[in-house]
């Protein structure tokens, strides 16, 4: 399991004091939201990916995940950034 750390400043740090009861509580929940988000799109992709190409679906959402990660139906995105860059015109 990842485990990550974040640093605040005292004053972003009574900003988000501001905004959330627990900036803990409100990043976890962040991350879950949009790592959801990521899985579905994964999922998605990964079953259009096998459909096209005639491959057996993994089974369970983890193993799909990793599925799509393995038969590049995704990529990361710092890799899709990379070849984002190799298109940018030299200049």
């Amino acid at each position: 399991m990842a485990k990550y750390t974040i640093e605040l400043t005292d004053t972003e740090d009574k900003a988000m004091s501001y905004v959330a009861l627990s900036t803990q509580d409100w990043a976890e929940n962040f991350l879950k939201v949009r790592s959801r988000k990521a899985i579905k799109e994964i999922l998605e992709l990964n079953m259009e990916h096998c459909n096209a190409n005639g491959i057996t679906i993994a089974t369970g959402e983890d193993a799909q995940v990793t599925q799509a990660f393995e038969l590049k139906a995704v990529k990361t995105a710092k890799e899709r950034n990379e070849e984002a860059k190799k298109d940018l015109p030299i200049g």
